[in-house]
């Protein structure tokens, strides 16, 4: 009995049915498009699939052009930058943040350019005054990419075109300024030299704007420096004295204006005064000649009367009479009461008049000293 080996078969029939059987086991084609039905296209595109050769090259070249394409169309930008985007060299639009999609390489270019950061310089220059004095500014200037386009394709090297403007623009509002305002004004001369930096900027199309120009320091050179300070010094020392004599005069020229103002109202009472004496001592001579005109001796003696009484009024007053005793006549405010009391010694011919004198008559000229505690009148 013959029998049959499992994979061989004598015939057709034998192997014909191990065709089907193997046959059977076979993936199955899906049905309509899916995943699976691209990859299968993928094969047969490239020769993969069925027998007889590894695939033509020219598919895998095809494949990599295209993975390539497919990734040069695609551009991300960061939060920071901007991208501008060249065509055929030539300017075409500016990428904002975010993915964005181009024409493949070569058609488009993208460069990248930070936008938002700001960078900062610092230099420092040798200057010449207004009055001929050099002196040393240190300066500090920052910016930022304001223009992405006149940045990169506005002019060749911005930043250098920046920093030559910068010096520029320090050393002509230096140039114009004495050095004591470069020393002591830096402030307004920094806020002018930013505004003409920024027209410089802007006609040099450098694509940047300036936030900040600080001048930091200014000083004389190294050389100088002690004559420096020794001016210095000599300046605050007049300032001082300045201030001093200001002050002096703020508090004297107020007194000497009011004692001005005092001496003028007393200079106008006294004028005042004059006048009105003056013009009643005329009215009253022109009634008084009028009155002599009337009666000249009454007028006269009245006038003689009045003259001796002014004259008498602040003088001792010494009555005497035929005797040897004075009368004291007690003046306005004297405390003593009325009395009398011997005299002081006199002269005969006071005491007596001449008048021929019998013995019986004669007195002795010499008198009794007055008690203590008596005194003459007194006005």
């Amino acid at each position: 009995m013959a029998w049959n080996t499992p994979g061989s078969g004598s015939g057709s029939g034998g192997s014909g049915n191990n065709g089907n059987r193997n046959n059977n086991w076979k993936p199955r084609k899906s049905q309509g498009g899916g995943l699976g039905d691209v990859i299968d296209r993928l094969r047969g595109l490239l020769g993969g699939a069925g027998g007889g050769g590894g695939g033509n090259p020219l598919r895998w070249v095809l494949l990599g052009i295209g993975i390539l394409v497919l990734f040069s169309s695609f551009q991300l930008i960061g939060e920071q930058q901007r991208g501008v985007v060249l065509r055929f060299g030539q300017y075409a639009r500016t990428m904002q943040p975010g993915p964005n999609f181009k024409w493949p390489w070569p058609i488009e270019s993208v460069t990248k350019v930070n936008a938002t950061q700001f960078s900062n310089f610092n230099n420092t220059v040798s200057v010449l005054t207004r009055d001929e004095n050099i002196v040393r500014i240190e300066f500090n200037v920052q910016y930022r990419v304001s223009d992405p386009q006149l940045y990169l394709y506005g002019t060749r090297g911005a930043v250098a075109v920046l920093e030559q403007a910068a010096q520029s623009a320090v050393r002509e509002q230096v140039g114009r300024s004495d050095f004591n305002a470069v020393i002591n004004q830096r402030g307004p001369m920094a806020d002018a030299a930013k505004l003409r930096l920024q027209e410089s900027l802007g006609a040099y199309k450098t694509g940047l704007i300036v936030t900040t120009l600080e001048m930091l320091n200014a000083r004389p050179p190294e050389e100088v420096q002690p004559a420096f300070d020794a001016v210095n010094g000599a300046q605050q020392v007049r300032e001082s004295l300045i201030n001093g004599a200001q002050a002096y005069a703020a508090k004297v020229v107020p007194e000497a204006r009011g004692e001005a103002a005092r001496r003028r109202t007393v200079a106008e009472g006294y004028k005042s005064e004059v006048v009105a004496r003056a013009q009643g001592d005329a009215q009253r001579f022109e009634l008084l000649q009028a009155e002599y005109k009337n009666a000249p001796d009454v007028t006269r003696k009245r006038l003689w009367l009045e003259t001796v009484q002014r004259v008498l009024t602040d003088n001792r007053k010494v009555v005497g009479g035929d005797g040897r005793q004075l009368i004291y006549v007690p003046m306005a405010g004297a405390s003593s009461p009325t009395a009398t009391a011997p005299a002081a010694p006199l002269p005969a011919d006071m005491i007596m008049p001449q008048v021929e004198s019998t013995p019986s008559t004669i007195r002795s000229p010499v008198r009794t000293p007055r008690p203590a505690g008596r005194e003459e009148a007194q006005p």
